[in-house]
């Protein structure tokens, strides 16, 4: 039979405390292709196992609680980062994790590829700047390389909408977005507007903002509102996603993870995202971001002080 030895010693068990059980253990044993030393085992420790798993429910019920919090669905490594931003903070090993999520039925969803392509292509022009960037993401440090896209937003319900959002692509915090009903260049200029005025004092002449080749970047008001604002302009190479891939990234875990399903206006939309958006920069946290949030990794990078107490493997779990 193809299961676990576990559950034929119970079978066994059962049987011989029947009442007009005529079969002996050894011979049970061997039917069920078992030892008979691992029987006598399996009743000895029963205790331990209900210890086990009387812990196992406890350590769920943790896990359950950091899988839930603020309504957004965690993978294992996201459900081990909040639990170490608990108070006090909750030491559990990830392997662990794992093992009590798939015991008790616990998964979170695979994000599923994109099905919509990217919007319209950009309108010819020449007004395109140079890939500047090439890539390098998170070599300059923080405020260094910022990355702006826009995205659409449907549910079906409500009208259609447009995001425009910068991030820094070192520490991936997200530093200004607007969201729009129109996709008139205005949404764009606003978000750099935004950006200026909240992070402006971050920001040096060597600041790079990359964008793709759309016809919003490639406007002269938008060429124009960059020079003003003393940063530098990069695009990255016509059709090539991986040129701006940090930001992709960001919308695809943004879609993943609100849920829109129930708005029926631009302004419940709004709601939503301002939600997730605040998440998302204090509470969101990333494996690759030294299992902070990117707001946090940003004062972690400026400061040095990092705010987690992790402790050393201890071996398996």
């Amino acid at each position: 039979m193809n299961v676990p030895a576990s559950a034929k010693y119970a079978i066994i068990r059962e049987m011989t405390q029947r009442d007009n059980n005529l079969l002996n253990i050894s011979w049970l044993c061997a039917a069920a292709g078992v030892s008979r030393s691992g029987y006598y085992h399996y009743l000895q420790t029963e205790g331990l196992r209900r210890q086990r798993e009387e812990q196992d429910q406890k350590d769920f019920l943790i896990i359950l609680e950091a899988y839930q919090f603020r309504g957004y669905n965690k993978g294992a490594r996201g459900i081990y980062m909040r639990l170490l931003h608990m108070d006090p903070p909750v030491h559990m090993n990830i392997k662990k994790i794992r093992r009590l999520m798939n015991k008790y039925g616990l998964f979170c969803p695979i994000r599923k590829a994109n099905p919509y392509r990217r919007m319209a292509k950009a309108l010819k022009t020449g007004n395109v700047a140079p890939n500047l960037l090439n890539r390098e993401f998170e070599t300059h440090g923080p405020r260094a390389v910022l990355l702006t896209d826009i995205t659409y937003i449907i549910n079906g319900k409500a009208p259609r909408c447009y995001m425009s959002t910068i991030i820094d692509a070192c520490t991936k915090e997200l530093l200004a977005w607007v969201l729009s009903e129109s996709l008139e260049i205005d949404f764009v200029l606003e978000t750099v507007n935004q950006l200026v005025e909240n992070h402006g004092i971050s920001l040096t002449t060597e600041t790079l903002i990359n964008s793709d080749q759309g016809a919003h970047y490639t406007s002269i008001k938008f060429i124009q509102l960059i020079k003003d604002s003393e940063l530098r302009q990069s695009m990255s190479r016509k059709a090539n996603c991986w040129d701006n891939a940090p930001q992709e990234s960001f919308y695809g875990h943004m879609k993943d993870e609100i849920d829109i399903s129930q708005c029926t206006t631009f302004e419940e939309i709004h709601q939503v995202i301002s939600d997730w958006t605040d998440y998302y920069n204090n509470e969101r946290y990333q494996w690759d971001l030294a299992r902070l949030a990117p707001r946090e990794y940003y004062r972690y990078l400026e400061t040095g002080e990092y705010p987690l107490t992790i402790p050393k493997a201890k071996g398996k779990d």
